[in-house]
């Protein structure tokens, strides 16, 4: 069994990776269309050791495709996404274009992917399905088991994220920057309102008329819907920080029931795709990149979410408070959008 794939936004970030985890996943890729945007049409990729142009879309360009990844803007989603899904391609969308429509599917696949498999079975027509937010899908995957197991009455959350989420230019300004102050060359923003290196900017996305920003915003919408908890009461900060691979967490959970510190480390620790970090007397807990010499394994490039700094909050009743790190650009985008097309290859092919 074979499939035609397309990667829309092959060349940037999360286009590459997905590429890379589609390879060694061994995922049922026969033939591959990268799709990219004009500045970037005829540039060459190379997957398993064979080389791909990219090309822009085109009226018809999806006809024939079994399943199309989309990791690009939402402009370009709102646009194209629907016409690929109206010429028979499932389409696997990380944009936030269509996330919060009512009839669309939001899909983390072990926090709901039950969902998509009920919805392909009752109609296996195809479809926009969607992956959420990259500082969301870390969140769901530490809260589902505590759902699950003792109710959750509140959540508030402060994210301290890296440049990488921003995009490749974001990156290379971090990097710039860094060496532009050991150097005495300043190096202006242009991917961030300020100076990114060697400061931390609460400040990611549009801000509102509540005085959250988008990304804020995102998040607590995304995960009342991927929970299916319409009235969860959730707050969110959001902090970009001068890190380049991996978002962190900050976590406080109410629960509503009676928690014991060793349960709740067993069912994060059971949670498929989580692996617990916790033994702060060694020095162990979750980090991006921890460094060579470090007993801890780092989130950076790294499929799993960790969590650590598991410990109760006596402020209230039934409270908790732990720490989550994943590498974004895979379980909080192509990992997570690969996993939702190995749901529709079993269902499906």
């Amino acid at each position: 069994m074979g499939l035609k794939i397309a990667v829309v936004g092959a060349t940037g970030a999360v286009g590459k990776q997905l590429l890379s985890i589609l390879a060694e996943r061994k995922f049922p890729v026969t033939e591959l269309i990268p799709f990219s945007s004009p500045r970037s049409e005829g540039k060459e990729i190379t997957y398993l050791g064979k080389t791909y142009r990219c090309q822009v879309m085109r009226k018809g360009c999806f006809d024939g495709i079994d399943m199309a990844f989309f990791d690009a803007s939402d402009a370009v989603s709102k646009e194209w996404a629907p016409q690929a899904a109206a010429s028979g391609t499932w389409v696997i969308d990380n944009s936030a274009t269509f996330r919060m429509a009512p009839e669309s599917l939001l899909i983390v696949p072990e926090v709901n992917g039950e969902l998509l498999r009920q919805k392909i079975k009752a109609n296996p027509q195809p479809f926009i399905i969607t992956g959420p937010n990259c500082s969301t899908v870390q969140m769901v995957m530490a809260l589902k088991p505590l759902r699950d197991h003792f109710g959750i009455k509140r959540v508030v959350v402060s994210t301290y994220q890296s440049v990488s989420g921003a995009g490749a230019a974001a990156m290379e300004e971090l990097h710039a920057q860094t060496s532009g102050v050991f150097s005495k060359n300043k190096i202006p923003p242009q991917a961030f309102a300020h100076q990114i290196a060697f400061n931390c900017i609460p400040h990611i996305g549009g801000f509102k008329a509540d005085g959250y920003t988008s990304e804020e915003q995102k998040m607590m919408q995304e995960t009342r819907k991927l929970l299916g908890m319409p009235d969860l009461k959730i707050t969110a900060t959001a902090v970009r920080v001068p890190v380049f691979s991996c978002h962190s967490e900050s976590i406080n959970v109410e629960c509503g029931k009676t928690l014991q510190l060793e349960k709740v480390r067993q069912v994060l620790n059971e949670q498929p795709g989580v692996i617990l970090q916790d033994s702060p007397g060694e020095n162990i807990y979750p980090m991006p990149s921890p460094g060579e010499q470090s007993k801890v394994e780092g989130g950076s490039g790294k499929d799993a979410v960790y969590v650590g700094r598991v410990r109760l909050d006596d402020s209230v009743e039934n409270g908790l408070n732990f720490w989550v790190v994943s590498d974004n650009l895979r379980k909080g985008a192509a990992l997570n959008a690969v996993q939702i097309g190995e749901i529709l290859v079993q269902a499906l092919f």
